[in-house]
């Protein structure tokens, strides 16, 4: 774990070598996509067969009713129950996010309207053992209408997870797929014998599937989430008031999803670091995950002292993390200046590890991708288009300037098609 203080003049230039090792692609992970990309794309069903034996010993790619049916029934009781409450409070607060056909005329009789129309199918990418990560994808994409919603999680050892298909079965979702890594983005991007394409992709993955994403995005195949939904991240803002335990499980919490997440504290109290170093040792010590959270707090477990409220927000922002949590006493005085993350939690009864779980969303923008995207939402799985209805008396207007704009942007045929318009009786 690392201690920076923001006081010192090359402090923005230490974090950053933090940060940005994060953002880094090496050439093997890069060389590694590419060659399963192309195995996908020249032998298809052959190589997501081969492919799914050697990486999750799988040899089975659609599922059957029995084998889903089995898995189902073997679920603890009491998950299913988690689930259903999970899955309702999830689908309450989406539903809050429909958006609305704008409508809009002049006084020219030209009309204007922009609607809002679902795209056809979507695949929601879930880790194995994930079920809230398809609730969260798949629930969005429900409220926007779209009418074919795919499944697609990797079974470990040929076997399925029950919570997954479960969380599906409420969902309604019929259409599943066993598959997982770059090859599985790869066949439900363009479609194969046994995988049927879809227009979207979306959900969390490994470095190789986050990779494979984008380029079957670039490829022109399919559309994928706006966010870079990485590994994972928090920031924690403390103060005298806080509780060390509270902050120290919180980061261990982020911690334990990979090597490759990040966990911060960012405080204007030197004295609260020593004593959150202290609690995460002792609560690393009875943690399942041990291995992963401690080598993940290691390489990417930054300590900031923050002299002002001013420096914390301004740090913040040029990290833009996946979650924050202002656990300070005073945790309103914050939400007066603009705040570049994810998801935000507020006080100390609001932890992100609970909502992971909603109702709000938990696929979020990662490695800063907040700066310019937010995470899954309704609007993922709509299309918003434009419609221009003119009227003889409205083109009659409108076209003089756009007659002129078009000749002096050089473009005659522009300039022509106005004027037909502008000369039709």
């Amino acid at each position: 774990m690392i201690i920076l203080d923001s006081n010192k003049k090359n402090f923005f230039k230490e974090l950053d070598k933090i940060i940005n090792k994060r953002k880094i692609v090496d050439k093997n992970t890069l060389q590694t996509v590419e060659k399963i990309i192309n195995d996908v794309r020249r032998n298809k069903d052959k190589a997501l067969v081969r492919l799914e034996r050697k990486f999750n010993n799988n040899s089975k790619i659609i599922p059957n009713k029995k084998e889903i049916a089995k898995a189902i029934k073997l679920l603890d009781p009491n998950i299913k129950r988690a689930i259903d409450d999970i899955h309702k409070r999830v689908k309450d607060w989406h539903s809050k996010q429909k958006t609305k056909d704008i409508f809009y005329k002049d006084k020219l009789n030209n009309k204007f309207y922009y609607k809002n129309n679902s795209i056809n199918s979507t695949a929601c990418y879930v880790p194995g053992n994930l079920p809230s990560t398809l609730i969260m994808c798949a629930t969005p994409a429900i409220v926007a209408g779209v009418k074919r919603i795919v499944l697609c999680t990797p079974s470990l050892n040929g076997k399925l997870n029950g919570a997954v298909y479960y969380a599906a079965s409420i969902l309604g979702i019929k259409e599943c797929y066993s598959l997982g890594g770059a090859s599985a983005i790869m066949a439900l991007a363009m479609g194969t014998k046994k995988v049927k394409a879809v227009d979207k992709i979306c959900g969390p993955g490994s470095k190789w599937v986050a990779l494979a994403m984008r380029r079957v995005f670039l490829e022109g195949f399919c559309g994928i989430q706006s966010a870079n939904m990485g590994p994972s991240e928090i920031l924690c803002i403390a103060d005298s008031s806080t509780s060390p335990e509270i902050v120290a499980s919180s980061m261990i919490a982020q911690s334990e999803h990979s090597t490759e997440a990040m966990a911060i504290l960012l405080t204007k109290e030197k004295k609260i670091i020593k004593k959150i170093k202290i609690s995460i040792t002792k609560q690393l010590k009875n943690l399942p995950r041990k291995k992963i959270a401690s080598a993940s707090l290691k390489k990417n477990g930054i300590f900031i002292y923050a002299p002002t409220d001013k420096a914390i927000i301004s740090i913040i922002n040029h990290i833009a993390p996946e979650h924050i949590e202002i656990l300070t006493k005073n945790f309103k005085k914050y939400l007066k200046n603009k705040i570049i993350a994810g998801s935000i939690c507020l006080g100390p009864y609001s932890s992100m590890a609970l909502s992971d779980y909603g109702p709000t969303q938990h696929s979020l923008p990662t490695t800063s991708s907040a700066k310019f995207s937010s995470g899954l939402s309704v609007k993922d799985f709509l299309i918003q288009t434009s419609y221009n209805q003119l009227s003889k008396k409205g083109v009659a207007k409108l076209g003089k300037s756009g007659y002129l704009m078009s000749n002096f942007e050089d473009l005659a045929g522009h300039s022509r098609s106005i004027k037909k318009r502008m000369e039709k009786k």
